[in-house]
């Protein structure tokens, strides 16, 4: 029982074992029935009277726990809720042989065990940028099973950003129609001379894809927190329509902005005057009209310039209409308009921890810290919930070692020890700010990563030790071991992860656009600088 990823919160078994086989019978709760069956499709159970898996749901279970017992006369699951019973089944399917991480009927023999368990944390996340290089749908739902085989449970897509729109919009067709692509891409590194790879590059969700990536999540007990990065990073947008510009306030007709070709931070800003505002909720309504119930919807609040803002009398004088001291607290405020639409709706908003440190924000908002511990406890001690993201160690589009076999990297370097050595919350904590943290999320940020491949690559199996903390807690000892042991899983499911001692020969970066430069960025440098920013008084300018 030392195999099981992420670790259970007890476990006992025994010598012998009982053979599962393809088509076995199953009974209980038709729900619940259906969470497992969905969670061991290699097993093929057939619903029945009564079963080889007996399912019962037991309410004194918490959200998402579940039990599983597995002796001489069969299987039985009891779970308070449909999670739970999914979780039960990945559970079982890990005790089966690998054979049942591969897409053809399998079963086999299991250990005869006594497993109880519930997730130390509800928020066990992945985060996926599809805005700065698309992913098609089909690699969207590759990662939700991947997330339902580690227990993680949201999904937060970072839809928007400077280098792309990438859903639909039935209202305002340009979102998708210019905003969704741009003609090439950088290849150049940090302070290198500008180079493009003059290849087009784009694409889009359509409302029908965001319904089907929605209900395939929910179907395997993860949730799709969906973003949308305002005011700020805003490139992509202001190229379809301008007229949200905030540079076009006054009777103003700047130069539009083109859909961002490179990376880094732009000055482009949406106005947040009152169009904008509704402007954006008709865009949100179409969202959660597409999602269904979502129960949270990301509304960025990162790295924005606020020049464009300073240097608008109509923006100026909005700002001292509301009574807000500074341009920071009209930051606060638009968000909290944004916040207070989703309200409306039943969706909670969560930001980046520069819209915290800007302003009031509605008390129910989410806070995500990426910039640090130090922000994180800010944020709890003022009574938001604040799901823990800090650039270390927990942005994976850093490299996992310093070395030019890896592949190009925003820099260097974040191991698997790293991430399992993570703690969501620090031991100097209240117990009444640790009860705020919700849990933990790893961030696949894209600049660098433009295929399901290097996803992949990158995601996993850092992925897994994520996935271990945010379940139980913490890695304990048997962590190396269970996580060697659990590659082969990866491997039955064709995931191109890295391995532990390095890259594979076609993984490495080479010596054209993929080639990585170590050292020169250092990500505890990054983020003992970010960290640093969060103690100046203009919290919303550039981070990095």
């Amino acid at each position: 029982m030392t195999d099981l990823l992420p670790r259970p919160t007890s476990a006992e078994s025994g010598s012998e074992s009982f053979t599962l086989s393809p088509g076995d019978s199953v009974s209980g709760p038709a729900e619940l029935v259906d969470a497992v069956r969905q969670a061991l499709t290699t097993l093929d159970l057939r619903p029945a009277e009564s079963g080889t898996v007996t399912i019962e749901r037991d309410a004194s279970l918490g959200p998402e726990a579940y039990r599983l017992e597995v002796t001489a006369q069969g299987v039985l699951i009891a779970a308070a809720d449909r999670s739970g019973a999914f979780y039960a089944g990945q559970t079982l399917r890990q005790l089966l042989p690998d054979t049942a991480f591969r897409s053809v009927p399998a079963g086999g023999e299991v250990p005869l065990v006594r497993v109880t368990d519930a997730p130390r944390f509800p928020w066990r996340g992945t985060h996926l940028d599809v805005a700065r290089h698309f992913l098609p749908k089909r690699e969207v739902l590759r990662m939700i099973d991947l997330m339902a085989a580690h227990k993680l449970n949201r999904l937060h897509l970072h839809l928007v950003d400077d280098q792309g729109w990438r859903f639909e919009s039935r209202a305002y067709p340009r979102l998708h129609e210019v905003a969704s692509h741009r003609p090439q891409t950088t290849t150049s590194y940090y302070r290198e001379e500008p180079s493009f790879d003059g290849v087009p590059h784009g694409g889009y969700y359509t409302l029908d894809d965001l319904a089907e990536i929605a209900a395939y999540g929910r179907a395997r007990a993860v949730t799709i927190v969906p973003e949308i990065d305002v005011p700020g990073h805003a490139s992509a947008v202001l190229a379809a329509y301008p007229e949200l510009d905030a540079r076009a306030t006054g009777g103003r007709e700047p130069e539009p902005f083109p859909v961002l070709e490179r990376w880094g931070i732009s000055p482009a800003i949406l106005s947040p005057l009152p169009p904008t505002i509704d402007f954006l909720t008709v865009v949100l309504d179409e969202l959660l009209g597409a999602l269904g119930e979502t129960p949270y919807v990301h509304l960025g609040g990162d790295e924005c310039v606020l020049d464009d803002w300073a240097a608008s009398p109509e923006i100026t004088a909005f700002q001292a209409e509301l009574g807000l001291p500074d341009l920071a607290g009209l930051h606060a405020w638009f968000l909290r308009r944004l916040a207070d639409v989703l309200a409306e709706r039943g969706s909670r908003a969560v930001v980046w921890d520069e819209a915290f440190v800007s302003g009031m924000l509605r008390p129910d908002t989410v806070v995500m810290p990426w910039r640090g511990l130090g922000v994180a406890r800010r944020a709890a001690a003022a009574g938001h919930d604040v799901v823990q993201t800090p650039i270390f160690p927990l942005y994976f589009d850093y490299a996992e070692a310093s070395s030019e076999e890896e592949p190009v990297a925003i820099g260097d370097a974040t191991t698997v020890s790293d991430v399992a050595g993570f703690a969501p919350i620090p031991e100097a904590w209240t117990a009444e700010e640790a009860g705020h943290v919700l849990g933990a999320q790893f961030q696949l940020w894209s600049e660098r990563l433009p295929d399901g491949r290097a996803v992949d690559y990158r995601a996993w199996p850092r992925g897994c030790a994520l996935a271990e903390v945010a379940w139980a807690g913490s890695a304990d000892a048997s962590f190396p071991a269970r996580l060697e042991r659990h590659l082969r899983r990866l491997d039955a499911l064709g995931v191109e992860y890295r391995p532990l001692d390095g890259p594979r020969p076609w993984q490495r970066g080479g010596s054209g656009w993929r080639r990585h430069r170590p050292g020169v960025i250092d990500v505890r440098e990054s983020m003992k600088h970010v960290e640093e920013l969060t103690l100046t008084a203009d919290s919303t300018r550039p981070s990095i």
